[in-house]
C-alpha cells in the first residue's frame, strides 16, 4: 500500500511541476571526508569563478517592492558592470552559466529568428552554458531554430555543454526520429559537446554540462532520451583525468539541490553527484532556483547556487591546497544586482534592438507592443517570490484562472466551465501602478504551441466530477511536498482538511461559474481549459501512476484525447495564448483598472482544520477504503499471529 500511495505521488508531481521554480534561501556549509588527489593539474595555484544559472531571459531590470517603494534589480546590464569589476581584480575569471537562460521574458518571442539570450550571453562574455528543461520548452525543432540562428548571426555566442543526451535511442526511436535529427545537426552546428578545456590566463579549467532526471521529466516534449547524470557524469570525469592537463573539473548542472523547504539537502541529485563523483571540484547546481548563501561541501567537491531571474551572481575564488592538491573556496559572495550597482549603457543599447524587434515579429500580430500600458493597478498582489508558498486562495491566481474563461468565452463564444492554473507556470507578479504588456508577458511566459511561436496556447478538454475531484485531491494533498502543485482555479471550489489522510482531504467538491453552483456529479463531463503543458502532463497521469489515479482529459464525446494540439483554443486564426488571454482579461477591465475584487479571496478553498469523527470521515474516497482495507488486515494479521503465539506458550 505505501508503495501504492507513494507511486499517485510521484505521478502528480510529475504532472504538475512546470519550472520550475521555487526560491529557498539556505546557509549551509557541510563537509565530509577528504578525496584523493587528482593525477592531472598544471599547476595553477587559484582560479576565480563567476556564475549564474535560471536566469530565464531577464536581461532587463525587473521591477520589486521594497519598503513600500519599487525598485529595479538584475538584468544584463548590471551584470555586466558587475563581471567587468570583478574581473579588473580577477582577469583569468571563468564566466559560466547553469541552464534555462531561456524562457521567461519578452525576448523569448523572437528565440527562433535571432536567439537574444545565447547572443546577448557572448557579448557578455560568458565561457559557457548548458541546456536547462525550459531550453526544450521549445521542443527540439525550435531549440534547433534557436541554436541556428546564434550561429548565423556570426557573433561570439557562448559554448554550450551537454554531456547526457542520448543521441543514440532517440534516435532509434522512430516517433523522435524526425525532429531529433534537426536538433541533433543544430547541435552539430553550434558546437555542443560533452565538455571543454577552457584556458584563461595559463589557467585551465574542464567544463561539462548535466540535465537531470527531474528536469528531464519536467521537459516532457523535449523530444530527446537522456542518460543518467551520474553514470554520464563519471564517464566524463575519467576521459577528462585521462586525456586532459587542467587545474579544475568543473560541472554545469541542471539537476537541482532544495526546491522545497521539506527537501533533504543528502537527497538531492547535486548532492549525490557530489559524492558519487569525487572528482569534481565545482557544481554550479541550477534548476531549483536555490540560493547558497555559503557554498556546500562535499568531500573535496562544492556545491554553488546563486538563485533565479540575475538577481545575485555568485563569484568563488578558489586556491590549490599544497598538501592534497584539491582547491578550497577561500572566497565566495553573492552579489546583489540591485540599485546599487550602475547598469552598462551599451548592454541597454543593444537590448533596446531586440525589444524592438520583439514588438515588430511578434507582439505586432496580438495588436500590442511589449513598453504598451494596458492597466493600472491598486492591488497588491504576492510577489513571485511570496507566491504560493501557503496553501490556499492566491488573488492573483484567481485572476489568472479567471482570464482563461474570459478569454474562451470571448473568442469561441462558448462558456467552459472550470480553468486550472498549476504554480508551476505562473513565472512573475503584477505590482501596483501600471501594467505593461511585458509585464503580463512574464506571468504566462512559458511556452512554445502547435504554430511555432512563443507562448502555451490555452486547450480545451473534458473531465468528469470524479476527475475533478481527483483535481481538488492533488492540489490539497500533494502541494505539501511540492508547492509548485499547488493549483488555482475558475469555476471550481472545495473544502480541504489538513488532518484526513492524505489523496483524501478534500471535500464538498463544487462547480460554481458565477451564475449557478451546486456539488460535481461524478459520471458528468465538465468541459475545462488550462495551458497546453498542463494539459500534456494531465494525460500523463495513469500511464506514471500505474493506473491507480485517472485524470484523462477527454473530448466532448467523452472519448480520451491522444494529441492535446487537436483541441487548441483559437483566437481568430491565432492560438489563444495564455499570455494573451490575461492580457485580454485587464485590457477589458472598466476605467483601465483591476477592479477591488482581486484585492481579497472568495472562498474558493476553504480550510477546515478540525479532528471532529464526521469532518475526518466525511465523504471518504477510494484511497480512504484502500488504507482502511489495508489497515483491517494488518490488525487481522497481528491478532492471528498473538492467537498463534499464544496457543505455543500454553502448549509447551
Amino acid at each position: 500500500m505505501k508503495n501504492a500511495v507513494k507511486s499517485i505521488i510521484v505521478a502528480v508531481i510529475t504532472m504538475l511541476t512546470v519550472m520550475f521554480g521555487s526560491f529557498v534561501n539556505i546557509s549551509v556549509f557541510t563537509v565530509s571526508a577528504a578525496d584523493e588527489k587528482s593525477d592531472s593539474m598544471t599547476g595553477a595555484s587559484k582560479v576565480s569563478v563567476i556564475f549564474t544559472h535560471d536566469m530565464h531571459s531577464h536581461m532587463d531590470g525587473d521591477k520589486n517592492e521594497e519598503n513600500g517603494r519599487i525598485i529595479e534589480t538584475g538584468g544584463f546590464g548590471r551584470l555586466s558592470t558587475v563581471v567587468k569589476n570583478i574581473k579588473d581584480t580577477y582577469p583569468e575569471s571563468f564566466l559560466l552559466d547553469g541552464g534555462d537562460f531561456s524562457m521567461g521574458t519578452s525576448y523569448q518571442t523572437i528565440f527562433s529568428e535571432e536567439a537574444p539570450e545565447l547572443r546577448m550571453m557572448g557579448y557578455l562574455g560568458f565561457d559557457a552554458t548548458t541546456l536547462g528543461n525550459h531550453e526544450f520548452d521549445y521542443r527540439a525543432e525550435g531549440l534547433a531554430s534557436m541554436l541556428e540562428a546564434a550561429v548565423l548571426s556570426g557573433d561570439d555566442i557562448p559554448m554550450i555543454l551537454a554531456a547526457n543526451i542520448d543521441w543514440e535511442a532517440t534516435v532509434r526511436d522512430s516517433e523522435l526520429r524526425e525532429n531529433a535529427e534537426k536538433l541533433k545537426k543544430a547541435c552539430s552546428d553550434y558546437g555542443i559537446s560533452d565538455y571543454a578545456v577552457i584556458e584563461h590566463n595559463g589557467v585551465k579549467v574542464a567544463v561539462f554540462g548535466l540535465m537531470g532526471e527531474s528536469a528531464a521529466e519536467y521537459a516532457p516534449e523535449s523530444g530527446l532520451i537522456f542518460k543518467d547524470a551520474s553514470e554520464t557524469a563519471e564517464e566524463v570525469v575519467h576521459t577528462i583525468k585521462k586525456s586532459e592537463d587542467v587545474d579544475m573539473i568543473i560541472c554545469l548542472s541542471h539537476c537541482g539541490t532544495i526546491e522545497n523547504e521539506n527537501d533533504s539537502l543528502k537527497n538531492t541529485e547535486d548532492y549525490v553527484l557530489a559524492e558519487e563523483i569525487p572528482d569534481i571540484d565545482l557544481i554550479i547546481s541550477a534548476h531549483t532556483h536555490t540560493i547558497f548563501d555559503e557554498p556546500i561541501k562535499v568531500g573535496e567537491t562544492y556545491i554553488v547556487s546563486c538563485g533565479s531571474y540575475n538577481k545575485n551572481v555568485g563569484h568563488a575564488v578558489l586556491e590549490r591546497d599544497k598538501n592534497t592538491g584539491r582547491f578550497n573556496i577561500k572566497s565566495y559572495e553573492l552579489i546583489p544586482l540591485d540599485e546599487n550597482v550602475e547598469s552598462d549603457n551599451d548592454i541597454e543599447n543593444e537590448l533596446e534592438e531586440y525589444r524592438l524587434s520583439a514588438d515588430k515579429k511578434y507582439f505586432s500580430n496580438y495588436g500590442y507592443s511589449v513598453g504598451q500600458v494596458i492597466a493600472n493597478n491598486d492591488v497588491e498582489f504576492s510577489s513571485i517570490d511570496e507566491f504560493g508558498l501557503m496553501q490556499g486562495e492566491e488573488p492573483l491566481g484567481n485572476l489568472i484562472a479567471d482570464s482563461y474563461r474570459y478569454a474562451v468565452k470571448e473568442y469561441t463564444e462558448s462558456d467552459v466551465d472550470v480553468a486550472i492554473v498549476p504554480h508551476g507556470v505562473v513565472r512573475g507578479s503584477l505590482l501596483k501602478g501600471d501594467i505593461t504588456v511585458s509585464d503580463v508577458f512574464n506571468v504566462s511566459s512559458l511556452g512554445y504551441g502547435k504554430d511555432g511561436k512563443a507562448g502555451y496556447p490555452l486547450v480545451k478538454a473534458y473531465l468528469t466530477g470524479k476527475e475533478l475531484k481527483a483535481v481538488a485531491e492533488v492540489d490539497v494533498s500533494i502541494s505539501d511536498f511540492m508547492g509548485v502543485a499547488r493549483l488555482y482555479l475558475s469555476g471550481l471550489e472545495y473544502s480541504w482538511n489538513p488532518h484526513r489522510l492524505i489523496l483524501n482531504r478534500a471535500v464538498d467538491v463544487r462547480y460554481n461559474d458565477g451564475r449557478e453552483a451546486g456539488y460535481v456529479e461524478d459520471d458528468k463531463l465538465y468541459s475545462v481549459t488550462a495551458d497546453l503543458y498542463s494539459c500534456q502532463m494531465l494525460g500523463a497521469v495513469k500511464d506514471k501512476s500505474l493506473g491507480l489515479l485517472k485524470i484523462e482529459p477527454k473530448d466532448e464525446n467523452g472519448d480520451i484525447i491522444e494529441d492535446f494540439e487537436e483541441h487548441i483554443v483559437y483566437a481568430g486564426s491565432s492560438e489563444l495564448k495564455a499570455w494573451y488571454a490575461l492580457a485580454s482579461y485587464i485590457d477589458s477591465f472598466e476605467d483601465n483598472r483591476i477592479p477591488s475584487y482581486y484585492s481579497k479571496t472568495h472562498e474558493r478553498k476553504v480550510k477546515i482544520e478540525s479532528w471532529m469523527p464526521t469532518e475526518i470521515l466525511k465523504q471518504p474516497n477510494k484511497i480512504f477504503f484502500i488504507v482502511t482495507a489495508a489497515v483491517m488486515v494488518l490488525i487481522i494479521v497481528i491478532v492471528i499471529v498473538i492467537r498463534m503465539v499464544g496457543n505455543r506458550i500454553r502448549n509447551l
